[in-house]
């Protein structure tokens, strides 16, 4: 047989018991901080969807429809796809179950934490099955409310003493600023247009703004005299651009301001953010966080005009910042028994430790030598050890040993106590 028949996809990963404390961790610190700090609700959504609700949403002229989508047609002919970002799926969420009306606190407040797939070339920190922690805010335009949404972000990275960050914030203006920047783009770019890569030749007629975070170095030097997008701001966007980055100023946000910051996504307008780590654990892949502000979506869902702003955070990036394996809680009592004739007597005396004191209890079940059973208590760094032979089921007296000092007590069952392990 074949040992390549039955191993993991490409770009996949098993998540084993030996990494699962840093996931619980990640959930705990979520949990903290956008439920208690800042009420933000947690919302799961379907694995898959409709494909059309990417498409739309995404822009098909984006990478990630035209290039990276897990899509398939189910047994009823729809064409369904694989989640590749979390906004979509949140949003047709939060219309179809009407969270806009009148009964919900605004603005609605909302994270996730969820698998997603696209089909990428596997790299550090990237995977083709990913996990994403997002949020998304809906009805309010304040730009006080965008400094504290990044605010968030960071203050979940700081949760895990992450301190090199650099939040790189851009601005793309409202709808009229951003068809006047986009039109002289254009207008630049065409008279360039056989010396760009062929990704921004396809660009420049459906996605302009993607050629200024291109990658191929000649489209960069062609982007060096283009224009600017702070030089097409009107001045309701200026303004409001000033209002971020003045209340990022107070809160004493380490930021800088990028022009060529446009984000992969074709929903973005106004306000969009990077948040990125110079840590060389992940070599290139520096951003760890990116977001910002679109209008138009809960319309194209069929939702009233809702402003709204969130970001995405890739954990497997996070966790190769902050280290994939962490210790396990340790064992409470490690129950070794002298042989088989004693099982049943050890297994109720495990439901009892568990019941009673909450205690985590582990035993053998294999029938192995005391010595081996030993190992296995030091293996798991057991706080305590029992030895159960026929003597201790006779007497119903137990040995209670210390792992880390083999002092050792004597305790009748039935006067067991919490104290006794203390």
């Amino acid at each position: 047989m074949s040992e390549k028949l039955f191993q993991k996809p490409k770009g996949t990963a098993d998540l084993l018991p030996s990494v699962q404390p840093i996931w619980q961790k990640i959930t705990a610190i979520a949990k903290e901080i956008f439920e208690h700090r800042y009420n933000f609700g947690r919302i799961d959504t379907p694995l898959f969807e409709n494909y059309d609700i990417f498409e739309r949403t995404s822009g098909d002229s984006s990478d990630v429809v035209s290039k990276e989508m897990y899509d398939f047609y189910d047994k009823g002919k729809r064409r369904m796809a694989l989640r590749p970002e979390g906004t979509a799926g949140v949003v047709r969420a939060y219309v179809e179950n009407k969270l806009y009306g009148p009964e919900y606190e605004k603005p609605v407040n909302l994270y996730y934490l969820e698998s997603m797939f696209r089909y990428e070339r596997p790299q550090a920190g990237r995977m083709r099955e990913f996990h994403q922690l997002g949020a998304e805010s809906f009805g309010s335009d304040s730009p006080f409310l965008d400094a504290q949404v990044i605010q968030m972000a960071i203050d979940f990275f700081q949760a895990f003493k992450l301190t090199n960050l650099l939040v790189k914030i851009n601005s793309l203006g409202n709808d009229a600023s951003r068809a006047a920047f986009r039109q002289a783009l254009v207008d630049y770019l065409s008279q360039y247009e056989e010396q760009l890569s062929q990704d921004s030749k396809v660009r420049l007629k459906t996605n302009p703004l993607r050629i200024l975070d291109s990658k191929d170095a000649n489209d960069q030097k062609l982007l060096v005299g283009a224009p600017q997008i702070l030089d097409y701001l009107d001045q309701d966007s200026k303004d409001r651009f000033k209002q971020v980055t003045d209340a990022l100023d107070a809160f004493g946000v380490n930021y800088e301001i990028d022009e060529k910051l446009v984000r992969g996504l074709d929903y973005y307008n106004n306000t969009i953010f990077e948040i990125e780590t110079q840590d060389p654990k992940l070599k290139s892949a520096a951003t760890i966080c990116g977001g910002g502000r679109y209008s138009g979506m809960v319309e194209e869902f069929g939702g009233p005009d809702t402003p709204a702003i969130g970001f995405g955070i890739g954990l497997e990036r996070l966790i190769t910042l902050i280290g994939e394996v962490e210790e396990r809680d340790q064992v409470d009592v490690y129950i070794v028994q002298t042989d088989s004739s004693v099982s049943a007597f050890a297994n109720l005396l495990a439901k009892r430790l568990r019941e009673t004191f909450h205690f985590s209890v582990l035993l053998d079940y294999t029938n192995r030598s005391m010595k081996s059973q030993f190992r296995s208590a030091d293996r798991t760094k057991a706080s305590y050890s029992i030895v159960i032979g026929d003597q201790e089921v006779q007497s119903k007296e137990l040995t209670l040993k210390k792992m880390a000092d083999g002092s050792q007590k004597k305790v009748l069952l039935d006067n067991l106590r919490i104290e006794d392990f203390s």
